[in-house]
């Protein structure tokens, strides 16, 4: 059994949070909220996209809100402004009031959340009339290959390792499963677009290197194999990963967004869900 971990934040940042950034930038440009609004970020994590608005979009305020205590840690650390404050909560049952919020925002979080619709609904509930609510996710089918490659050489050395696959755990990472879900949460003018970024990596180390931070799925069941097993899956990506005449490997991240409006009229409030880890 591979238990997934989401509690080390300096980890998470070198594995993903890092191209996550890259991604909030562009999301951010296509939501193209006005400044002096007022943002919640939910699956908030390490502060990826929080200190992202709060960079890009002059909010009035962003409040973080996240299930794990090592990852708020992380993002109060790295976050010194006070436009911003971040507290516990569950993204099925989110700790604030109706209608409080101009733009409800999400990401890389909303596949790993138990429940996406009640989520959803959640996010209609707190975004203010005429407001907007929007997330993206990693397209790990096809589109995020730093991943793919990991996948894939892994299921050629264990089989059994493609049941863990992002691509085959999270269908919801794909355009029309996106949209139905914000349309089924009762959010108008739904639209869902591709954001593609480039994901450098200096060298081979620079690539493995963090899936040995035991953040995430893929990281989870490289830290539980074996020494031999692991060096194995090491030098067969190795073999399969591109790399430039200088030794880095030019690989790129696509993820899909997901954008919607809060109607006149809020969902009925959820009742209050046990937390859970992303």
């Amino acid at each position: 059994m591979v238990h997934e971990v989401w509690a080390v934040g300096d980890a998470y940042e070198v594995y993903v949070g890092r191209w996550s950034r890259r991604v909030a930038e562009a999301f951010l440009r296509w939501l193209d909220v006005p400044a002096g609004r007022y943002w919640l970020d939910v699956g908030c994590g390490t502060g990826a996209l929080t200190a992202t608005v709060l960079a890009v979009a002059d909010p009035a305020q962003v409040v973080g809100v996240d299930t794990s205590e090592g990852f708020l840690a992380n993002a109060r650390a790295r976050i010194v402004d006070t436009r911003s404050s971040f507290r516990v909560g569950d993204a099925r049952s989110l700790p604030l009031p109706d209608r409080r919020f101009d733009a409800v925002v999400s990401g890389l979080a909303l596949n790993f959340v138990p429940d996406p619709r009640r989520t959803a609904t959640e996010f209609a509930r707190v975004a203010t009339s005429g407001g907007l609510a929007a997330a993206y996710v990693w397209d790990y089918a096809e589109g995020m290959a730093m991943m793919r490659y990991f996948w894939d050489a892994a299921a050629t050395l264990d089989p059994a390792a493609a049941e863990l696959d992002e691509a085959r755990r999270f269908p919801l990472c794909r355009p029309e499963p996106l949209r139905a879900l914000w349309a089924d949460a009762g959010l108008d003018n739904v639209e869902v677009q591709a954001i593609e970024v480039p994901t450098v990596f200096a060298d081979f180390d620079d690539y493995w290197k963090p899936f040995l931070g035991g953040q995430g799925p893929a990281p989870a069941y490289a830290v539980s194999l074996t020494e031999e097993h692991r060096h194995a899956l090491r030098d067969l990506l190795r073999v399969r990963l591109p790399s430039s005449p200088h030794g880095s490997i030019p690989l790129t991240a696509r993820a899909w967004a997901v954008r919607g409006i809060a109607t006149d009229e809020p969902p009925q409030a959820s009742h209050v869900a046990s937390p859970t880890h992303r």
